[in-house]
């Protein structure tokens, strides 16, 4: 090999070791990352990994001065960055991605200013109020190439990963057909939940509904991730207010019935269970799965049932944050009708909005 070959070789060998050590280094560099609102109480989901290091938070917009001044975020984060305007705060900020812990109903104003400065977005479930808010929320997403995620506490939980691998690779119970889905918990206000959440928590506007919204979101996600995407054929609803007393703007139990050409599902969100609980029992044509909790389930196979710990899931696919990140470092790819995606979350504001048009009129909402 000659010398002008031989400092071609080695230029070379720089460049890809260069390059190696940039992507290296993007890889390890803390997502920046913005807070959009601080009155949802799941707030805590951000104060809990802040010591973490996989992201660091660059600015909070908050409208609300006395919530701007009065929340858990101000003893860890410098007053520097907190802004009343979220369009100041990501103009001088430029966070890569923000997180939304305001009402449902702002998850529109936040994607209308994330999405053409090209900033991802990750909101709290469920995605939108109503199909109105949701289809403008995809369209400027996807106008502007950004991400639109939306966290669910139950696409973290190792037991419905399980539920679906059985199913899914080793068709473990068959063919679905009947899915029971049950979320909630004695109610927001009966579990001690912040008054600058249940303000708007139960108000119809900025939730969209009561326990339907807030917990009838859970198992239309799990079910639409089961179902492979598929749309259902017909959604039928009651909705109830077993406490007017406490709860006099919405429902606060939720029954919906969502039909497809192959099975049926139940899905129970309440504020009126005697404790919380978000487990799940799906039947097929050979057995069943009881997810019973995020770490411990029963399957029944061959007429034995069989308690099983499922295994633990791998990073980034165990936690939002770390989900994030990798998405908007393009590590992993976000695929269609997974639990956090566009397509999977637009399809359950969709059964949402028909539950609560199915409620009002009394009969099923045909797709």
């Amino acid at each position: 090999m000659n010398t002008k070959n031989i400092f071609k070789t080695f230029f070379l060998c720089l460049s890809v070791i260069s390059l190696s050590f940039t992507l290296n280094a993007q890889e390890l560099k803390p997502l920046r990352l913005g807070v959009a609102g601080v009155s949802h109480g799941h707030l805590h989901e951000v104060l809990i990994r802040l010591e973490r290091g996989d992201f660091e938070i660059v600015g909070v917009a908050e409208p609300d001065e006395q919530l701007r001044v009065n929340n858990p975020l101000r003893k860890k984060v410098d007053s520097s960055l907190f802004y009343a305007d979220l369009e100041e705060m990501l103009d001088k900020t430029k966070p890569e991605a923000v997180v939304a812990y305001g009402s449902i109903y702002d998850h529109l104003a936040i994607v209308e200013a994330c999405a053409p400065r090209g900033i991802h977005v990750m909101v709290e479930k469920p995605l939108a109020v109503n199909m109105n808010h949701a289809n403008r929320m995809a369209r400027l997403a996807r106008e502007n190439n950004t991400l639109l995620l939306t966290n669910y506490e139950t696409t973290w939980y190792d037991t419905n990963h399980e539920a679906y691998r059985l199913i899914k690779n080793e068709n473990a119970i068959g063919k679905i057909n009947r899915i029971e889905v049950y979320d909630g918990h004695e109610g927001p206000i009966e579990i001690g939940c912040g008054k600058e959440f249940t303000d708007w928590l139960t108000d119809p506007k900025l939730n969209g509904g009561g326990a339907v919204i807030d917990f009838g979101c859970y198992g239309a996600n799990l079910v639409t991730w089961l179902m492979n995407g598929e749309r259902p054929k017909s959604v039928y609803a009651i909705l109830k207010q077993l406490k007017p007393d406490k709860y006099p703007k919405v429902d606060d139990d939720a029954t919906i019935l969502v039909e497809y050409p192959s099975a049926t599902v139940q899905i129970m969100g309440s504020w009126n269970w005697p404790k919380g609980r978000k487990d799940m029992h799906i039947y097929g044509s050979e057995g069943y799965i009881y997810q019973d909790t995020p770490g411990s389930m029963r399957v029944y196979t061959h007429r034995k049932e069989k308690t099983t710990l499922p295994p633990k899931l791998k990073e980034p696919y165990n936690d939002s944050f770390y989900y994030l990140k990798a998405a908007v470092r393009k590590e992993i790819q976000v695929q269609p009708y997974d639990l956090s995606s566009l397509e999977n979350n637009l399809i359950v504001v969709e059964i949402l909005e028909s539950a609560i048009k199915s409620a009002k009129s009394g009969k099923p909402v045909r797709f």
